[in-house]
């Protein structure tokens, strides 16, 4: 395992050393040894140097699952640059604020988006774009073959001093950039964004001690489970999140292990992918297995080469846990957590998973069960608020100190998180999720915040208030309602009008699936939104439906 006083690249650094020649990443076909790897996050390294990116810089990744990801998220590292992972489906008003928050000067796109980043350029920190393409460390038969049969998407690039291809950065740099010494314990590994409270984004930051320990424990919970170069792991969950990222590298690249990228989460191509490459480990969603599982094609895929599969980034659904048993005699782990603070809890490989349980704590997470109004502790197993706090966890947000003292309270000289979580910790500190708080919807396995649709939808010239909630449906999580009170006199406003506007402005999961009008909306006395009250009573209406 790694020192927790070295940068986070060092764990794949001695990986490369022990096992050069193995493959690191499997990616439409083609396989990367861990040797070019290393390789091709150097040359990376040294052309964003050359580029002028200095330590502290920020380099926006606005790409999928691929490659050249991972060669930018460590060779940024490599320099002392701090990658800032987002989703590639943002729109361009996302990226403008996401940009503009981190102070990123560099972003790494695929061509299809390069029109949203040209769009936005001038209003943002940005000094130079990289463009790659979805096919770009592919073979050039195959990327010639793709274009002939127009299977790969595509977009338009245009030249100029300050657009640099990714391949060529690759092939006219050597692999030596220069030697930067950072300090650990102080300086950030990443920024990775999540819903805010105040309708924007919040980035999180971990230092690379933060990070090192965090995939160190995943190492350390997976010993005797998770082999050493034997294993092969299907990334379906992207890598802009950190639960993709804590698993790749703790399970995976830092043990001489592989991963399968997928770009694109079909699921006929992950179960084709899962047989073709006798993959051992699955992660995904909960939405992902019940995908899998209403495959009409399911029976004719070989998943028995499947040793552990694990389900995390929504509550697991006793319903797919035991159809999932059923149909492959392997039962789904769990593992719980958020971008503030990385893994909680995961649960333990030595024992059959209770489906209603999301695991045991890792060993340096200390959680409290506490009241979420006097913030006392509750009776062990009664339901109440969760706290986590960590020597490795960096206790506030990137230059949002109204956000972070909402979420980070003090209690007895130490610093909590806030998971927004309720749940209940038995005798032996093993938790079970009750529920969630009102402000946050759990769709797909994306943590979407209410206040962020709410605010876009407000910005709509005809709105005056608006209250967004989750309605829960089994087979997404929750489903994205908007409500909205309309100016007076206002006319015409249809339900499809104000979805198309969501659209232009959020990612596709962000988007409202119902729109209902109202007269008004409920207030507690201080003109506070009583969202809890709306969401109680959409559950009341599911429940009536039921019966």
């Amino acid at each position: 395992m790694s020192s927790v006083t070295e940068p986070l690249v060092e764990g794949l650094y001695r990986a490369c050393e022990k096992h050069p020649d193995r493959t690191a990443l499997i990616y439409l076909g083609e396989r990367l040894t861990y040797r070019r790897l290393k390789e091709y996050i150097l040359r990376f390294a040294t052309a964003l140097s050359d580029l002028g990116v200095r330590p502290g810089d920020k380099v926006m990744l606005y790409i999928p699952n691929c490659p050249q990801f991972l060669i930018c998220y460590l060779g940024t590292q490599v320099i002392g640059g701090i990658p800032v992972a987002v989703s590639p489906i943002y729109t361009p008003s996302e990226i403008r604020y996401l940009i503009n928050d981190s102070g990123a000067k560099t972003i790494l796109c695929l061509d299809t988006n390069f029109r949203y980043v040209k769009e936005v350029f001038r209003e943002t920190s940005l000094e130079r774009v990289i463009v790659t393409t979805y096919v770009e460390m592919l073979p050039l038969y195959k990327r010639i073959f793709g274009r002939l049969f127009d299977t790969v998407p595509s977009g338009r690039i245009e030249r100029a001093n300050n657009v640099f291809i990714f391949g060529r950065l690759l092939k006219n740099y050597p692999p030596d950039p220069p030697r930067v010494d950072i300090d650990p314990r102080q300086h950030l590994c990443y920024i990775l964004y999540t819903g805010g409270t105040t309708g924007f984004p919040k980035g999180c930051i971990a230092t690379h001690t933060g990070m090192v320990s965090f995939v160190n424990e995943i190492t350390e919970v997976t010993e005797g489970h998770v082999g050493e170069g034997e294993d092969t792991l299907i990334m379906v969950n992207p890598l802009f999140h950190q639960l993709a990222q804590g698993v790749i590298l703790g399970m995976i690249l830092n043990k001489g292990n592989s991963a399968v990228l997928m770009p694109i989460p079909q699921v006929d191509a992950i179960l084709d992918t899962i047989q073709r490459h006798k993959v051992t480990l699955l992660l995904g969603a909960p939405t992902l297995y019940r995908m899998m599982l209403e495959n009409d094609r399911l029976d004719l895929f070989d998943l028995s080469s499947l040793r552990y599969c694990w389900s995390g980034g929504d509550v697991l659904p006793v319903e797919i846990f035991n159809r999932w048993k059923s149909a492959f005699g392997r039962s789904i782990y769990q593992i719980y957590g958020s971008t503030e603070v990385g893994f909680v809890a995961m649960s333990p490989l030595d024992r059959e998973p209770a489906p209603t349980r999301v695991g045991k704590p890792l060993p340096s997470r200390k959680t409290m069960v506490v009241d979420p109004e006097t913030l006392a502790p509750v009776p062990v197993g009664e339901p109440g608020e969760l706290l986590v706090t960590s020597e490795f966890i960096t206790k506030e947000y990137w230059n949002k100190p109204e956000e972070s003292a909402r979420a980070y309270v003090e209690i007895n000289g130490q610093v909590w998180y806030r998971m927004n979580d309720f749940v209940r910790a038995d005798e032996n500190g093993e938790l079970s999720y009750v529920d969630r708080q009102a402000d946050v919807i759990k769709h797909k396995g994306y943590r979407v915040s209410c206040s962020e649709i709410e605010a876009v939808l407000q910005d709509h010239p005809s709105v005056i208030g608006a209250c967004v909630v989750g309605v829960p449906d089994e087979k997404v999580g929750e489903r994205i309602k908007g409500i909205v009170v309309l100016k007076e006199d206002t006319r015409g406003v249809s339900g499809t009008e104000l979805t198309r506007w969501c659209r232009d402005r959020l990612a596709a999961y962000k988007v409202p699936q119902y729109i209902e009008f109202r007269d008004m909306l409920p207030k507690s006395k201080v003109g506070k939104l009583l969202r809890k009250e709306i969401r109680e009573e959409e559950r009341r209406k599911l429940a009536e439906k039921k019966i």
